[in-house]
């Protein structure tokens, strides 16, 4: 049995209507179109600094309270910047607060190279309205280790964008390019890439979120687990979101998965019991791991199952705040698709909570 994550239950509860309210404007610290210039943004941070307000719910509930004491001009561009949101980024979303699947889909903000390759590259969309450094949320696309693109972010970006995080996605080389090794060490060396950024950024580097689906989820856990391919950055890592994942111990996954199953693991993994032992997160459990873990599964896909629910039951018994939460009436595809959409709202709840929670 897994352990329950320490935060309120409250939190779980919370709504897509909550996450609609998290989306509320926080202000704007760096170029870009629409964003407020950075003598506002400094007017601000002066007027809430003063109560103490210095993470995002703070300054929010202190510019609900002191906007009249703002000059004309700073309170007319945040004014602007709110019906801006409201009829642009923000018109992406129903009446739930969820992003409409089928928007446009926003161009990112900057790319971070960390090697020649065009794969080794990490896509960043920051939030529009940030006065102080907030939480980053970094994406690992699945395929089977084999193909998949990072630029395949659906609506994720202006979800978490909206509810307060930085969101990034992180491209790799593929199997049989390079081995799974490799591909592990180019998303930590992706990562370090990122926290050499942080400022310029403008995202915590103490708060870091990996999230992955399927072998990303794998990869995600992975470098959660096992610091040597993280290395410096790997203190960072707060906390894990792994979307229907199913490669946590690979060798048990190649015996009962099915001839399918098996092939598709061979080619990343080999026939190796060492090297399959060595790149299976479940094996690293119990040493330096993330702290904070959420691992969703889709209810009736009994390798996901069984996978997400004895990682998450190891880790938690080692003293990591560790849950796994089962997803019904969807499938593989759909968990990592659809979340922050309307059709995603289950999904999308429970991860706008565990970040919440784990993030401040």
């Amino acid at each position: 049995m897994s352990s329950p994550l320490k935060f309120p239950a409250a939190v779980l509860a919370l709504g897509v209507a909550a996450s609609a309210m998290i989306a509320l404007p926080l202000l704007a610290q760096s170029q870009g179109q629409n964003r407020l210039p950075r003598e506002c943004v400094a007017e601000i941070r002066d007027l809430c600094a003063q109560d103490g307000a210095r993470d995002r719910g703070a300054i929010r509930e202190c510019l609900r309270e002191k906007r009249s004491e703002l000059s004309s001009d700073c309170a007319a561009q945040l004014h602007n910047r709110m019906e801006q949101r409201r009829s642009g980024a923000g018109g992406a979303r129903g009446a739930a607060g969820l992003v409409n699947p089928y928007q446009a889909l926003a161009k990112p903000d900057r790319t971070v190279i960390y090697g020649e390759h065009q794969r080794q590259q990490v896509d960043v969309y920051e939030p529009a309205d940030a006065v102080e450094p907030l939480p980053l949320v970094v994406f690992i696309h699945g395929g089977g280790w084999t193909m998949g693109s990072h630029q395949a972010v659906q609506t994720k970006p202006a979800f978490f964008n909206d509810a307060g995080y930085y969101f990034a996605s992180a491209g790799y080389r593929l199997v049989p390019d390079v081995t799974m090794e490799q591909q592990a060490a180019d998303l930590g060396e992706g990562l370090r890439a990122l926290l050499g950024q942080a400022s310029a950024i403008g995202f915590d580097p103490g708060n870091i979120v990996l999230m992955g689906h399927s072998a990303g989820a794998h990869l995600a856990a992975l470098l959660a687990t096992d610091p040597a391919y993280a290395g410096d950055a790997f203190g960072a890592i707060r906390g894990v979101v792994l979307l229907d994942g199913a490669g946590y111990d690979v060798a048990a996954n190649m015996a009962e998965g099915g001839p399918q199953v098996w092939q598709i693991y061979n080619r990343a993994f080999g026939r190796d019991p060492a090297r399959q032992a060595a790149l299976s997160p479940i094996t690293h459990v119990g040493g330096p791991d993330a702290p904070h873990w959420l691992g969703l599964y889709v209810a009736e896909r009994a390798m996901a199952k069984s996978q997400t629910e004895a990682l998450i039951a190891a880790l938690a018994q080692a003293g990591a705040n560790a849950s796994a939460v089962p997803i019904s009436d969807i499938d593989h595809s759909r968990m990592n698709r659809e979340l922050g959409t309307e059709a995603g709202a289950a999904q999308s709840e429970a991860v706008i909570a565990f970040l919440d929670a784990i993030t401040g």
